[in-house]
């Protein structure tokens, strides 16, 4: 996306600091453990790309999608929307900002009863449950809450230029694009601005392909190399969590444990 990132909404509402982000989460880290919560995330992160997938989405309107929905649960609890229905809902809003064009809301229903019943019977017995009108009203209270800040940077763009200022090929280009992926799993794109991330993805696509000759390019680098190292390990600790975590086992349990909103009073 062009324009200035250090003027944005991204840059001055959206980077946000670790500490406050654990504060909002500790009703949420009352019922989950810190590992719980983010394999939570990594689930809905799933579900997010599956639809956007299922969709024909751009990278970038599954990325956007996963960025609001973890803005919305850094300043509110898992109880205060079923993340099922917001999932959907984050798809419905991003595809509308990227300019992707307009999803049906018929075909996103659709979309999301099939996905849940094919691709993750693992994790729900029931069919999906929301229609048109749940996710409509969730799509207010979702526009509210990231108070009108929709435009997200994405590390991408960095990304291409870093590659192509490195002079380096395709493999390194298609790794890196894969770890960025996979950063949308933790919560890095609160914290750091996406330069940084991008920066940090390339670093480990580097040392996973042996391009020794690449370190003194990040040497020369004008860059806090500290907050670099600080996303490096964060994405680092999400492989190593990954790799232990057999989902469909365990994500039943991880679901039911979930606080839930109270039902509202019957008339």
């Amino acid at each position: 996306m062009a324009g200035n990132f250090w003027q944005s909404s991204h840059s001055q509402q959206w980077i946000l600091d670790k500490q406050d982000l654990l504060r909002e989460r500790q009703h949420d880290l009352l019922a989950l453990s810190e590992d719980e919560y983010q394999k939570v995330f990594i689930f809905f992160a799933n579900v997010i790309q599956v639809l956007g997938e299922q969709l024909k989405l751009r990278q970038q309107v599954i990325a956007t999608a996963t960025v609001y929905f973890k803005r919305f649960y850094a300043r509110n609890s898992l109880k205060n929307i079923d993340p099922l229905l917001l999932a959907p809902t984050c798809i419905l809003l991003a595809s509308k900002v990227e300019e992707f064009g307009v999803i049906s809301n018929s075909r996103l229903i659709s979309i999301c009863q099939s996905a849940i019943k094919t691709k993750f019977s693992y994790a729900y017995a029931q069919e999906f449950p929301y229609r048109t009108n749940h996710i409509l009203e969730c799509e207010f209270y979702l526009l509210e809450n990231l108070d009108c800040c929709l435009i997200v940077y994405q590390p991408y763009r960095p990304l291409l230029q870093l590659v192509q200022d490195m002079g380096q090929e395709d493999q390194l280009l298609t790794l890196s694009w894969r770890i960025v992926n996979d950063s949308l799993r933790t919560d890095v794109c609160l914290l750091y601005p996406p330069y940084q991330i991008a920066i940090a993805c390339l670093q480990i696509a580097c040392v996973i392909l042996q391009k020794d000759a690449t370190k003194q390019w990040f040497a020369e680098l004008n860059v806090d190399l500290d907050k670099v190292q600080e996303i490096v390990r964060a994405i680092v600790n999400l492989y190593e969590l990954w790799k232990d975590w057999k989902e469909k086992d365990e994500i039943q349990l991880l679901l039911s444990k979930i606080p839930k909103p109270k039902p509202p009073p019957q008339r």
